[in-house]
């Protein structure tokens, strides 16, 4: 049985497993970052963009990474809900019905291209995504406790693909966007990829899954002050009162905030959330959950856009600086981890 860890412990353990990962993804550490978040705090991570950008390949070095049994579904149109989840098959030996699992029974799962595929195909991860098992015939077959999906799609733009069900959405604790790298990086890239003469590039394992288990489990340490926890209620309420939203943030996206902060304050040495936290997570963990009114799609206005607007215009709760709560070179939240909420309960929480 894993130790438990410390978040200390933790932050270590995850800054070693991204910088393995950023042997293979090159110039994505922003990204890197916040799927790491994503599985730390226990949840799923939509991977959206163009083809072609490393999205696969991010999911596969995540699984090497974390040591962590991988599975990929490539979605397509004529793909069948128990393609996903297993079905019943008949065994002439014993002359039972027997169930057969299918490829959804693994700890990580890239759904690739989930988008794909018809929304009925889509909705046959809702119940693994959202109760840790499959239902077939009545019965129910738990999942691995590390269960993940990472899934990927391309913009509903894009020739040949289905919107994903809001229902399903909201059960992705993020969304990541990868986008183009810049010239420099993308130069590194190939010199990399002309230096090791191959083309994968064999990883190593930094955890397994009882490991990942027990960092999710320090997360629970992390100290969360009722400043922030109302900082995070605005934030979410502000999505339900703005004109430009048609639908809000239901209360699953303050509890991703929440775990997201968690994690983010974890990767930045620390073992309680500060309001930077909750502002570095906002876009990804609100965007997708927001339905916009239908003439901002003729204007071009991203619900990105308008997230990151609502947390520019929503106060944030006075902080104080606090040098030694810092760790250099920390990750993710080198420079912002240097403050820490004037509220009294948190205040004696750190010490």
């Amino acid at each position: 049985m894993t130790d438990e860890l410390t978040p200390e412990q933790t932050c270590q353990q995850a800054l070693a497993v991204l910088d393995e990962v950023e042997k293979a993804v090159v110039g994505k550490r922003a990204a890197l970052e916040l799927v790491l978040l994503g599985v730390l705090a226990g949840g799923h991570v939509l991977i959206e963009d163009l083809p072609g950008l490393g999205k696969t390949l991010m999911a596969r070095s995540f699984a090497t990474a974390l040591g962590l049994d991988f599975t990929r579904i490539q979605f397509t149109p004529d793909l069948l809900p128990s393609d996903v989840t297993g079905a019943p098959f008949y065994d002439q030996r014993d002359g039972d019905m027997v169930f057969r699992p299918g490829p959804v029974f693994t700890q990580l799962l890239l759904a690739d291209e989930i988008n794909r595929t018809p929304p009925k195909t889509q909705a046959a991860l809702l119940e693994a995504m959202a109760e840790g098992q499959v239902s077939v015939d009545g019965k129910s077959h738990p999942l691995d406790p590390a269960f993940v999906v990472l899934a990927t799609d391309n913009p509903i733009e894009y020739e040949g693909t289905y919107s994903l069900p809001e229902a399903q959405l909201d059960r992705f604790l993020l969304r990541v966007r990868m986008g183009y790298l810049p010239p420099a990086d993308e130069a590194a890239m190939l010199l990399r990829r002309l230096d090791r003469k191959a083309e994968r590039v064999e990883l190593g394992r930094v955890v397994d899954a009882a490991g990942l288990l027990a960092m999710r489990a320090s997360l629970e340490a992390v100290e969360v002050a009722a400043d922030v926890v109302d900082y995070v209620v605005a934030l979410v309420n502000a999505t339900r009162s703005n004109p430009q939203i048609q639908v809000g943030a239901s209360p699953r996206g303050g509890l991703a905030l929440v775990q997201l902060a968690r994690a983010r304050a974890v990767l930045s040495g620390r073992d309680f959330v500060v309001p930077e936290d909750v502002k570095a997570v906002a876009v990804p963990a609100l965007a997708h959950r927001i339905t916009l009114r239908p003439e901002l799609w003729v204007r071009r206005v991203s619900a990105d856009e308008v997230v990151a607007s609502l947390v520019a215009a929503t106060p944030t709760p006075r902080t104080l600086p606090r040098q030694q709560d810092a760790v250099p070179g920390a990750g993710a939240g080198q420079g912002q981890g240097q403050s820490q909420s004037q509220n009294p309960n948190q205040a004696a929480a750190r010490r």
